[in-house]
């Protein structure tokens, strides 16, 4: 398609508060992602990831701004089978075994034929008559994955999509996510897990307050937010039993007290860094660097 897969100009959405203040939820969001990307959504609680998702799925209006995905309405991109979702909530059927549930979505979507397919992208054939009430957690969040592929869409949006999966479980989904991403399909996704946000995304949109306060790809993010540690490994002669040679840990802090150097240490940029360094009010804050949408 010639369109990007969303394009969304000056988007606001507010609600009011049970004390009848107004929620400002979304300030004034530009976001445009081009056919085939795999982008992170971050951002602490309260951010607005989730009303923009919604507001890119055509769950809710903007109350100003325009959005478009795939150049038509997100209701009509949904309706066109042209993007599904994968919530952090939503219901599922107790009684039905998982794939009487892929097969009741499949004959809504008119796709009955994609049942075993998407049944093994999600990792699931081996769970087919399985209760969906017997589930674990993780289990019904790959039900939802094998409900939102069966479209065959080209834009598949999630929202805190491993919640409730243990360590072996959100490897087993973002294996199945690769494989999926593989294909070329646009994967949107939002989290609170930032080690899959550094591992997955190939760009990273950092949301606070409402705003996108910084939009690149996420090494860049990484790198420029993340901070960095110069490291060093010792010659094999300084080693020994019990440790380096404080004569010659002398030496080196003496060379390098010129410089201003105290301490050495192994590690790598960070992306949690960068994500601290854009989300909370420090000197190093957004509005202080001049942050990008």
């Amino acid at each position: 398609m010639n369109s990007p897969a969303i394009h969304a100009i000056g988007l606001r959405k507010q609600f009011r508060a049970t004390d009848g203040a107004q929620v400002v939820a979304v300030d004034d969001v530009d976001l445009t992602i081009q056919p085939g990307e795999i982008v992170a959504f971050l951002g602490p609680n309260g951010a607005g990831k989730t009303t923009t998702v919604d507001m890119l799925l055509g769950l809710t209006d903007p109350d100003a701004g325009t959005i478009e995905v795939y150049g038509m309405t997100p209701a009509e991109a949904v309706r066109n089978g042209l993007v599904s979702a994968v919530m952090q909530t939503g219901g599922l059927l107790n009684d039905f075994t998982v794939e009487e549930t892929v097969r009741a979505v499949a004959a809504l979507h008119g796709r009955t034929d994609r049942v075993e397919v998407v049944l093994d992208r999600a990792r699931l054939s081996d769970l087919a008559g399985r209760r969906v009430e017997a589930c674990s957690g993780g289990e019904q969040q790959r039900l939802k994955f094998a409900l939102a592929l069966l479209p065959d869409p080209d834009l598949v949006i999630l929202d805190e999509p491993t919640t409730g999966m243990d360590v072996g479980a959100r490897q087993e989904f973002w294996q199945a996510m690769r494989a999926d991403a593989a294909l070329g399909r646009t994967i949107v996704f939002a989290t609170h897990y930032l080690a899959e946000a550094d591992e997955f995304a190939e760009r990273t949109v950092l949301m606070n307050h409402g705003r996108i306060v910084h939009d690149a790809a996420t090494t860049d993010v990484r790198a420029a937010y993340g901070g960095r540690t110069l490291t060093f490994r010792p010659p094999a002669d300084v080693v020994g039993a019990d440790g380096i040679d404080p004569a010659w840990l002398a030496q080196v802090r003496h060379a390098l007290e010129p410089l201003g150097v105290t301490d050495l240490e192994v590690s790598a940029a960070s992306l949690e860094a960068a994500f601290l360094a854009l989300t909370t009010e420090t000197p190093h804050s957004p509005e202080m660097i001049g942050a990008t949408r």
